[in-house]
């Protein structure tokens, strides 16, 4: 087993890792710009009515072979650019190492349909089969060198999908994802939250920057699915980074001791937040983040 660990300083706690990564989608929401189209980018319409934006790098010709590709899946509350426009830049990173990619809005949020209430584990994966299947029928894209990515609650998901769908997902890479979806939401939320959705079937909620009404449903559902289980059935590469300090890096031992397959790598950022410092003035953070995982991606696809 190849397993590299990096780490700088300790995880902070469960509930810090929780009210990050939703303070950290409320910053996604209030501050995305907007990016000019970069070269080789389409925007897509997926099945559902999930919107998306495809970039085939300029060197993926007819003439030439196939290339690899990564999808990316965002985290809560946020759109498929992220935060910082981080998946843009990570998008534009890829291409000139010739790897495709598409994003993801997932539905009910950016500019996909869909009721942003009805929000569930289940549907978010649903959406990421969806981008997955699209992808991997892409003229030009190799469809035995796929990976995901995915960013707090993506990460999650994309685990998640990483185990349904192993034989489609060569390569893995998580950001600060959330490692426990009930204690991660029940730390970020709090009991009243769910004791109101219980109650109610629907809890509204100030996020701060946005208000948005969660069903029961979506309460439910986050004890359906145990990360731990589902990194543990993954035999492909994976690799997690996290900021040290955001409450997300206690979780990258363990799940790359579960991880099944042989190639994996753990990255703790020092002096980086939930976001990688992205808001700042300072990139170097942020950069390291998008320059570590081009590395990655073009090393195990």
């Amino acid at each position: 087993m190849s397993l590299s660990t990096r780490e700088d300083t300790e995880g902070r706690s469960r509930r810090s890792a929780g009210a990050r990564w939703i303070a950290a989608a409320g910053l996604s929401a209030m501050l995305l710009g907007a990016l000019p189209a970069m070269a080789g980018e389409t925007t897509v319409t997926l099945n559902g009515g999930i919107a998306a934006t495809l970039n085939i790098p300029d060197s993926v010709k007819p003439e030439s072979a196939p290339a690899p590709a990564v999808l990316m899946l965002h985290g809560f509350g946020s759109s498929r650019n992220e935060v910082g426009n981080l998946f843009a830049r990570q998008a534009e990173a890829l291409a000139a190492r010739g790897i495709a990619s598409l994003r993801i809005d997932f539905r009910g949020f950016g500019k996909s349909d869909g009721d942003t209430g009805s929000t569930t584990i289940d549907s978010q994966l649903e959406d990421a089969k969806v981008g997955l299947a699209y992808l991997t029928k892409v003229k030009g894209i190799d469809s035995a060198r796929v990976g995901v990515l995915g960013f707090s609650l993506g990460g999650g998901v994309a685990m998640l999908a990483a185990a349904d769908e192993p034989q489609k997902i060569k390569s893995l890479a998580t950001w600060s994802s959330v490692g426990d979806f009930k204690a991660d939401f029940l730390a970020s939320l709090g009991q009243k939250a769910f004791d109101r959705a219980k109650e109610d079937g629907v809890v509204g909620l100030d996020l701060g920057w946005r208000t948005i009404a969660l069903k029961q449903a979506f309460f439910d559902n986050l004890e359906q699915h145990r990360l731990d289980d589902a990194i543990a059935k993954y035999p492909g590469a994976y690799m997690a980074i996290a900021g040290a300090k955001d409450g997300s890096a206690a979780y990258l031992v363990k799940f790359a001791s579960l991880a099944k397959g042989q190639t994996k790598l753990t990255h703790v950022i020092p002096e980086a937040d939930h976001i990688f410092n992205v808001l700042g003035d300072d990139q170097s953070k942020a950069e390291d983040v998008l320059a570590k995982t081009t590395d990655w991606f073009a090393r195990t696809l």
